[in-house]
This record gives structure tokens, sequence and C-alpha cells, in this order.
């Protein structure tokens, strides 16, 4: 029932549209014509004016042809990473990737083409489903930002299906952890690096002694924490007065996640403290954990159709963010889904042809298996 040319070509065509975090305009005047040629009501929500950016989600809704049948969301990010401007997709065999110096955009056009597929072919088949929608979500990619501002009064589905996830179609995750951003400011002392270097306190050497004292990488099963970005100095021959840490810390556990924050931040007060130096650390919550289990409604429906589709469904916890932690957090069961995306975030991305297609009978298929209930 899923038609392999035409999913690939509406893949094609949505990857050459340029939509990095906070511009994404262009693909919600894309969609918007394509959902309401389908016959969809559409309804762009005002995340936009809360983010300053220039579009806001999309929430389009297909009426149930049998509203005893469960209410089902399905969905999908319109931003890309940076590097993703000018993307000329290559059909290489089996295999789709960019022409090589930009990302492809799989991530996650992907998604948004599976569901695009996954309603025409509801429609063309005249399957019975209770309510559809389909949520395409702004500058997820920022610490899912647009998903944070989501007009939730749209939202009708009793359980969904975010589409973004790294693994072959069967693979579904049920458990993400939170995170936390920290933003850490160690303030020196300037003076002439050749005449007085005494008279000064090197921000950045006081820094650099902070960072080497931190728990990083993998702390354990649950854990992690990363220093990602330092930002300091104004010459070679000036002692640093300032320097700018940028790092954070995910966690399944939201007790751990509060433990390994404090440990950050009480690094870099008490090591600015031994050195006369001063330090400063904010901490931004970016999005809630979750954790479903195999009887939750979602990841039963997913496991079922996965099996009629003959493939073995494997569930997984990630070390990653997707809007399935807000939808959870909204109080909306959400499982996300292997797609396929290989190396995303990197010129190297690619996807296969075959995981396109199955990516589109899944979505069929958990439509078909929810009218079985």
């Amino acid at each position: 029932m899923v038609n392999r040319e035409r999913i690939l070509e509406e893949f094609l065509e949505m990857v050459r549209i340029d939509s990095p975090s906070g511009r994404e305009k262009k693909m919600v005047v894309y969609l918007k014509e394509k959902l309401t040629g389908l016959g969809l009501e559409v309804v762009e929500d005002r995340a936009g004016e809360k983010l300053g950016t220039e579009a806001g989600n999309l929430v389009a809704t297909l009426p149930a042809t049998d509203s005893r049948l469960p209410a089902l969301f399905f969905s999908a990010h319109l931003d890309t990473v940076e590097s993703g401007c000018g993307i000329e997709p290559v059909v290489d065999g089996e295999v789709v990737r960019s022409a090589g110096d930009t990302i492809l955009g799989g991530d996650d056009k992907a998604g948004i083409a599976a569901i695009l597929e996954m309603l025409r072919v509801v429609q063309e088949e005249k399957l019975p489903h209770g309510v559809i929608q389909a949520v395409f979500t702004v500058m997820e990619e920022q610490g899912l930002r647009g998903a944070l501002h989501l007009d939730r009064s749209l939202l009708k589905a009793e359980m969904g299906f975010v589409l973004d996830c790294d693994g072959p179609p069967g693979t579904i995750i049920v458990r993400a952890p939170a995170q936390n951003k920290i933003e850490a400011f160690v303030v020196g002392k300037a003076a002439h690096a050749g005449i007085a270097p005494e008279e000064g306190i090197n921000a950045i050497a006081v820094a650099a002694k902070a960072i080497a004292s931190l728990p990083l990488g993998r702390i354990d099963s649950e854990t992690t924490a990363n220093v990602g970005i330092i930002e300091g100095g104004k010459a070679i021959n000036i002692v640093p007065d300032m320097v700018r840490v940028l790092g954070e810390v995910r966690s399944l556990d939201g007790q751990k996640l509060d433990h390994y924050t404090q440990k950050i931040k009480e690094a870099f007060f008490r090591t600015a403290a031994e050195h006369g130096a001063r330090a400063e650390v904010k901490v931004e919550f970016l999005y809630p954990s979750f954790s479903l289990k195999e009887s939750d409604p979602p990841v039963a429906l997913a496991v079922r159709a996965a099996r009629a589709l003959g493939l073995e469904p494997v569930l997984k916890s990630s070390g990653g963010g997707s809007d399935a932690n807000y939808f959870n957090h909204y109080g909306i069961p959400t499982a996300n889904l292997g797609i396929g995306m290989s190396r995303v975030h990197t010129t190297d991305e690619y996807i296969k042809i075959a995981d396109l297609e199955m990516s589109a009978r899944y979505l069929v298929e958990i439509v078909k298996t929810a009218a079985k209930k």
C-alpha cells in the first residue's frame, strides 16, 4: 500500500527546503498546503511568537471514521541543525545521502515523510481509524523549545508516537533523560602577561582546573555530563580576566541529575575561591525525562504492529531527548520510534530507502492495529 517512489520523491523535495532552527517558515508553508490538500484541519500555534522566531508548531487533524477507536498522534520536528542549508540529496543505490558538504536532514524529514505517506495510505485504502493528528514542531534541535511552547489545547490524542530516533523501524524508545544546561563564568584579574603576570588571576587556568576535577562523560548507566564550549581571553599578552564555560548534565534519574549538577557548580565555586577568583553558575532545566512500561498503550500498540509486519521490536533507553519527553510530561503517553536515520548531525548522514518505506508501513500498521481493539 505504501508508494515507495512517492515517499522517496517527497523526502528528496523536503530536504532541499532550508529549515534550520528558528527558520522553519518554508517548511510550515509547504506542509500547510500538503496537509490541507489531504483534507486535514491545520492549525499553526503561537510558539513562534513566544520564541521570537518566524513560525509556530503545526497541528493537523484527520477526523475519525469511527469515534470508538483510539485517537492517535504522530509527530516529527521541522528544524535541522546547522550546515543544513543548500542541501543537495544524492540517491546512491539503495541509500540517500547528501552531496557531502552539508547534513542530509533526515533528522527529522524522514519522520515527516513517513507521516505524510501514512496519511495518504489511510485515506486511499479507506482504513477505519479514530482521530489522527500530525504534530510538527519547531526548534526541537534547540532544547525541544517548540514542544515546550506547544498549544496543548490542540492535542486530542490518547497516545502518541514521535518519529525521531536512530535504529531501524521496530526500535522503540521507552526511556529518555532529563537535561540541565550549565553556564559557568570565572572572573579573574587582568594583567600584562609579560610585564606583570603575577598581578593577574588567569580565569582560563582557573576554569581549566575546575573542569579537570569534574565527573564527565558516562558517569553511570543513567547519567552523562559534558563540557562543550569554552570562551574567554582578549589577547595572548593579557592575563584573561573572564572565561565562559557551557556544559550539560543528563540523567534518567532526577536525583542524579540534581546531584551531578550540584557537583559541577561546587567545583567552579571551590576552585575559583582557592585561586582568588570568582565564579557565577547558571543552570537551565531544558526538558523532563520520561519512562514507559511495555504495557503502556503506545508501547504495547507499537510492539503489536511491529510483529504484525514481521519486525522484531526492540525496547531501548536513549541518552538523548526528543519531543516525546514533553508529550509524556503533558500526560499523553508517547513512544519515540526508530526510523533508520544514521550518522545524524554530520556530513556523513544517510538513510536507507528501505527504512523510509518501512517507517511509513509501520505507521500504517499502527493505525490498522489500533482499529482491531
